[in-house]
């Protein structure tokens, strides 16, 4: 592909992962808004952004094999079309119902755009600089998407109204949707037959074990629903498997797991979300709860972060290219498990400055490692008629790694605060709140030192050759 071409082609692709992951983000700071102008009770509230997650993580496996069967750029057209009208829908709704409604349709949107973007873009730019340029763009876009998203949130509903944060996605949808049959081209697998019963048993495994996992907090660890829904979740599981190794056609080809270096990324992926998305959850609770920051203040404090994975992504893409993605994967994970350790270590103080800053910063910089190393190596070895797949692992390993981090930090951070505050002589308030976050920390520390080892024991060298391909 040509240079300017492949810059558009990638333009569009990162418009859209941005659209995606803000839409994580953007929503939270608008929920009270939104709770006193549409009328949510406190338990439903939750759902604006669980209904989110929740379709999202269920159909990443699906939204990533249609997007081989029927054709990538088709596939991702069509998810536009629907995050596009889904977010137009939100904003005017006049219920609760309605905007839930909304958000489960970006979901379910997001999880077909998703995994097209990562496929169109390790079948667009072949193996080498332009790829590792290329993915290294994305994970820049994809990482300022999400820490941008509690700024733009903020400035959104403060200046126009909670409906502004789901309307600002439809300019960019549509001039996405405009341009993208002119710059990015059609590409798709051998004709195959979608695997409709895998399907139904893997979305609904995901579905229901995500669910479980959000809920497990508030319902009780041995709660019968926590582990009734668990259980489900494993039997569905089973039950996927089962289907997968009798059917001519199925959604997720098994011996796909032979392959060392994307199980291995994929487990790091799952490592990864497990150990950056709650810290990013914990971080925002101590900074309002603790510090008493506003939620634009938050934001701001989160644009070092997100500065630092923009602008060192290119440069690991290089590194990558000439040292090999396995050292990159180590770094990187290394470099998390610095900064989330350094992190463990705030106070009931405003230390923003020795603690948040210089934490942030590492940790920033351990993720510009990870999403490009860990990016390549889950489409490592992969065919091109299976790239939507690969992709939709990935993305699967990193949405599941994510709630099932969120669940075990938030049960760690409340187990601590209670023992702190109940326990002869303990501190209480604020303090007892830091000692929860804290312990919080560590266990997202071991989540990234289990990445080090996964990647030092599994993932295979890849030694990458130099592309002439530029983008």
């Amino acid at each position: 592909m040509e240079p300017p071409r492949g810059w558009l082609a990638l333009a569009l692709l990162c418009a859209a992962q941005f659209m995606v992951v803000l839409d994580f983000s953007i929503v939270n700071v608008a929920l009270p808004s939104m709770q006193k102008s549409l009328g949510f009770s406190p338990t439903t509230l939750q759902w604006v952004v669980s209904a989110y997650s929740l379709l999202f993580g269920g159909f990443l496996l699906l939204g990533g094999r249609a997007a081989d069967l029927f054709g990538r750029r088709r596939v991702f057209l069509l998810g536009l079309v629907l995050f596009t009208l889904a977010s137009l829908g939100g904003g005017f709704a006049q219920s609760p119902l309605e905007l839930i409604v909304a958000r489960a349709s970006q979901g379910l949107a997001a999880s077909i755009v998703a995994p097209s973007v990562l496929s169109l873009i390790t079948t667009t730019f072949p193996q080498g600089a332009g790829r590792n340029r290329a993915l290294g763009t994305f994970g820049a876009v994809a990482s300022a998407g999400f820490a941008s998203g509690v700024i733009l949130g903020g400035l959104l509903t403060s200046a126009f109204g909670w409906r502004w944060v789901l309307f600002v996605n439809v300019p960019i949808g549509l001039t996405t949707i405009a341009l993208t049959p002119l710059f990015l081209p059609e590409s798709r697998g051998a004709k195959k037959r979608l695997d409709l019963p895998g399907s139904a048993a893997v979305t609904l495994a995901l579905a229901v074990l995500i669910y479980a996992l959000s809920q497990a907090n508030a319902a009780g660890w041995g709660s019968l629903q926590t582990i009734g829904l668990l259980v489900l979740a494993a039997l569905l599981l089973v039950a996927f498997l089962s289907i997968e190794a009798r059917t001519r056609d199925p959604l997720v080809r098994l011996s796909i797991f032979r392959l060392r270096t994307l199980t291995g990324a994929d487990t790091c992926g799952l490592l990864f979300g497990a150990s950056l998305g709650p810290t990013l959850f914990i971080l925002t609770l101590y900074l309002q709860n603790v510090l008493g920051y506003s939620p634009v203040l938050t934001g701001f404090a989160f644009l070092p972060h997100a500065l630092i994975v923009t602008f060192t992504t290119n440069l690991v893409s290089r590194l990558t290219t000439r040292l090999g993605v396995k050292p990159g994967m180590v770094t990187g994970a290394v470099v998390l498990a610095v900064g989330l350790f350094w992190l463990s270590r705030m106070s009931a103080h405003d230390q923003y400055w020795a603690i948040i800053l210089p934490g942030t910063l590492l940790v920033g910089l351990g993720v510009a490692f990870q999403i490009v190393t860990v990016a390549i190596a889950a489409t490592e070895g992969v065919a091109d008629d299976e790239q939507g797949l690969a992709s939709g692992l990935f993305n699967t390993s990193q949405q599941v790694g994510s709630a099932l981090g969120v669940a075990i930090l938030v049960a760690v951070a409340s187990a601590r605060t209670v023992a702190l505050s109940t326990g002869s002589g303990g501190p209480g308030g604020s303090a007892a709140l830091v000692g929860g976050f804290q312990s919080a920390l560590l266990t997202a520390v071991g989540f990234a030192i289990l990445s080090v080892v996964v990647s030092l024991l599994v993932v295979r060298e890849v030694r990458l050759t130099r592309s002439k391909t530029s983008v």
